[in-house]
């Protein structure tokens, strides 16, 4: 791989992307519209009253039914997936180097001053770029918790994703993809604190274990601003799902790699195995997979 002068910034950039955006949702009115459903449901009658109570509170009980209603339709529903997140809410992940890659403008190229890069699926170029990333279909999602304030959903966070394609290249680094930008992109937490990206299964190159790279910015307005990354960290893929994956065609250097380097022998994840980054997984080949990840903050 070998570094090439800075790609040329877009006329308008990721500030343009978020003036065309829904202004970011607030937690608070989350937390109060289900605060609002508690109160109504702890107010509604029990069922079990007389014939008389019932004729007599007929109106009361139409409004509230009506309330009700709109309080369940305002008010979203925690995922399984969140669920069990919070559940295990509690160990911050671990901070990790950005590499030499990032396409941040820490180091060269600045992919978040593109406008195009708020997208989720990220297996193509956008802008200038024509080229797309082949490879097994890969789709993975960041839960973002709030650890200082009890573990609550970091709705409105920011994602900033990348990755390496299935050669092992990155996009804007490497000789050949100076003027491409796939496998980047940034997306916005939902009232979940969840962020999904559509991508392909990166590949293994050597001294590295196969993962995915992620920095979250507060909120969208501070994801091009110098010293407001809440954290950087990376995905670890599991073994089942490399080996599955790099005994398809177009995957061949990776398995080479994948002999050489362990979690433990991997320069970021030895310290602890990678067990506060190793994604939950599941699909196969032939069908893509899917991984998730807590992202305790």
């Amino acid at each position: 791989m070998s570094n090439h002068l800075p790609h040329p910034n877009h006329d308008r950039g990721l500030e343009f992307d978020l003036s065309t955006m829904i202004s970011r949702r607030s937690l608070g009115m989350f937390l109060g519209a289900g605060g609002a459903a508690a109160a109504l449901a702890a107010c509604t009658p029990g069922g079990s009253g007389t014939t008389a109570s019932t004729s007599t509170s007929a109106g009361t009980e139409s409004a509230a039914a009506t309330a009700s209603a709109a309080t369940t339709t305002a008010t979203p529903t925690a995922s399984p997936t969140l669920t069990r997140a919070i559940a295990e809410c509690g160990v911050e992940i671990p901070e990790e180097t950005a590499g030499p890659y990032p396409g941040d403008g820490s180091n060269g190229p600045n992919v978040l001053a593109a406008s195009g890069v708020v997208r989720q699926d990220i297996t193509s170029s956008f802008g200038t770029g024509s080229a797309s990333a082949e490879g097994v279909p890969l789709t993975f999602t960041l839960t973002l918790l709030d650890n200082a304030n009890g573990c609550v959903p970091l709705a409105g966070a920011a994602v900033y994703a990348w990755h390496c394609d299935r050669d092992g290249r990155y996009s804007m680094y490497d000789s050949v993809l100076a003027n491409e930008n796939y496998l980047r992109g940034v997306q916005e937490a939902d009232v979940n604190g969840q962020v999904t990206f559509t991508s392909i299964f990166p590949g293994a190159y050597s001294g590295r274990w196969p993962h995915i790279h992620f920095e979250v910015f507060e909120s969208m307005s501070n994801a091009t601003a110098a010293g407001q990354v809440l954290a950087v960290s990376q995905i670890a893929l599991t073994k089942a799902a490399c080996d599955d994956v790099y005994a398809t065609p177009g995957y061949e250097a990776s398995v080479a790699n994948m002999k050489r380097t362990t979690l433990q022998s991997d320069n970021v994840f030895r310290n602890d195995g990678g067990i506060y980054q190793l994604a939950t997984m599941t699909g196969s080949a032939s069908a893509g997979y899917t991984a998730g990840l807590n992202v305790t903050i």
